[in-house]
């Protein structure tokens, strides 16, 4: 068992836990394990309809622990930011809604494991980072491409070339970050999103809405909407798109089976 992280699910929504406050949520090679295998588990499960990822104490992560890194050889530095990748890969494609609760410092692999979940709340202290390159490092768990894509190649380069840091305000007019709040309402603005996507939207919907936009995001347009409209079709062979459309129609809440 890896006491770095906490994990625990009630109420269809898990909450996945960095627990390493004393070294501001530093990443070792076990905690990237564990995560793995959380999101492993998250894959599997039909009855989670929404994560939440946050971490103990004052800030979110600041990356790799350092001390790992000092040994590494070109070989090992080639797995580690493998390791990485697939992790953080785990978070972004396990079909379910994750959702970042980022307080403090997200830096280097903290930011690029907060870049992997699907939406982000931030605290109004919380500050994204890749400063690895003055380290002479750069960054290796997936965070050049998915900056980029979010914030635009431009703004990225400078958080990676100049070490800008991106704070919470600059996150929300750039579309990082879906909400700000005081870093005491954190959790429970992150919960309120959770139970939005749970009580309002239903389940295989949401997950063909994320496939669309995580894989549809590795394909050429034209490939990314022929996804699209095959997963749309799909949903037609469900119930609960007859219950939605029925619903609506009878002015009532629909009641969704999640198939």
């Amino acid at each position: 068992m890896n006491f770095e992280l906490s994990y625990e699910d009630r109420e269809s929504v898990a909450y996945v836990r960095l627990e390493r406050p004393e070294k501001r949520n530093a990443l070792t090679s076990g905690m990237l394990e564990r995560l793995a295998e959380i999101f492993a588990g998250v894959s599997a499960r039909r009855d989670l309809r929404a994560v939440i990822l946050s971490g103990a104490g004052v800030d979110f992560c600041v990356g790799t622990d350092i001390g790992e890194l000092e040994s590494l050889d070109e070989e090992g530095a080639r797995r580690k930011a493998e390791r990485g990748q697939e992790v953080c890969d785990s978070v972004e494609l396990c079909g379910t809604p994750v959702i970042a609760a980022v307080g403090g410092a997200a830096a280097g692999g903290g930011c690029e494991l907060a870049l992997a979940c699907h939406l982000r709340v931030a605290a109004t202290d919380a500050r994204f980072s890749l400063p690895e390159a003055r380290l002479g490092v750069m960054p290796a768990y997936g965070g050049t491409a998915r900056l980029s894509r979010a914030v635009g190649s431009g703004r990225a380069l400078a958080a990676m070339l100049a070490g800008d840091e991106i704070g919470a305000d600059e996150a929300l007019r750039l579309g990082l970050v879906n909400r700000v709040v005081e870093p005491a309402c954190l959790i429970d603005e992150a919960e309120a999103l959770a139970r939005t996507i749970v009580e309002t939207s239903a389940p295989l919907a949401v997950r063909a809405c994320l496939e669309a936009v995580t894989r549809g995001s590795r394909l050429s347009f034209d490939e990314g909407l022929r996804l699209e409209a095959e997963l749309f079709s799909r949903l037609f062979s469900t119930e609960d798109v007859r219950e939605g459309t029925r619903a609506f129609l009878e002015k009532r809440r629909p009641e969704f089976k999640g198939k």
